[in-house]
């Protein structure tokens, strides 16, 4: 099989310290995870922005304290997300794509209902929607295109691969495409079943790439699915909290070290950031 591409998800825009306190918020604790996740073996970084507060922000300076220690000080592929900051305006969200013209960045091609409801207290403890007409879509993709940034296709529902074809069609996306499934996240997501990433993966199309990532409880299982498929994975806090059932992660680096530990033992070896460029079709460092 192609060498394993891991990508670490670093904060995310939903849980923070209260959840776990080792979850990096602000600029120099994400760069300094990011750092140790590189030395652990992942390729990729997933990164989302959160204010003084730690509350998420799409504020294109406080992404520029991160973005720019990264590549100074390492050779990560660096994904940025547009989907973080979901109550600011569609412009805000995108404003560091035309303005670090990253390598990669998430794509949510689609609206998500997210929901997890406490049936002992009878309220919902989750509910959002992430609304998003076609021209928001469209406005995303072609920010994208016009950037040289190649979208990480972040995948909810089997419908959205219907999404990304019809925008391949458009010319607003460029083949070989990148799919990324979210598996197991409470609300209008994908189960997490092999039955379920089979059917995923065996409707994208001929050439492209994938990764895998499981939220909660998922990660391991299904991102073991995906090594054995031969697709590409993604652990981290943003994803997960625990290492082990009961055990809070100490670090993003210990997720990625477990990761790479099970893929090991499958037989399956560790791309490095430039051979991940050369996977993912990327611009090379």
């Amino acid at each position: 099989m192609e060498k394993l591409i891991v990508t670490a998800a670093l904060t995310g825009a939903q849980q923070g310290k209260a959840a776990n306190p080792n979850i990096p918020e602000q600029p120099e604790e994400i760069v300094q995870q990011a750092i140790e996740c590189r030395q652990a073996g992942a390729a990729i970084v997933h990164i989302h922005a959160r204010d003084k507060d730690g509350r998420p922000t799409a504020d294109v300076e406080v992404f520029r304290r991160i973005f720019e220690p990264l590549k100074e000080k390492t050779d990560l592929v660096i994904c940025l997300s547009t989907g973080g900051a979901r109550t600011l305006p569609l412009q805000q969200r995108v404003a560091m794509i035309p303005a670090f013209k990253p390598d990669l960045a998430s794509y949510n091609i689609g609206s998500a209902m997210q929901g997890i409801y406490d049936f002992k207290n009878k309220r919902w403890i989750v509910d959002f929607t992430m609304a998003q007409s076609f021209a928001d879509l469209e406005f995303i993709g072609r920010t994208m295109l016009e950037n040289g940034t190649k979208p990480e296709l972040e995948i909810y529902d089997w419908g959205m691969i219907n999404n990304a074809l019809l925008f391949r069609n458009m010319g607003v996306l460029k083949e070989p495409l990148h799919f990324s499934f979210v598996m197991g996240m409470p609300g209008q997501t994908t189960s997490a079943t092999p039955k379920n990433l089979l059917h995923l993966v065996e409707s994208i199309p001929s050439g492209s790439t994938f990764q895998v990532m499981g939220i909660g409880q998922h990660q391991f299982p299904m991102v073991t699915m995906g090594m054995l498929m031969g697709g590409h994975i993604r652990v981290g806090l943003e994803d997960n909290l625990y290492i082990e059932r009961g055990k809070l992660a100490q670090s993003n680096a210990q997720l990625v070290e477990k990761a790479i530990h099970i893929a090991r033992e499958l037989g399956r070896e560790i791309a490095t950031p430039q051979e991940a460029r050369k996977f993912l079709s990327l611009r090379q460092a």
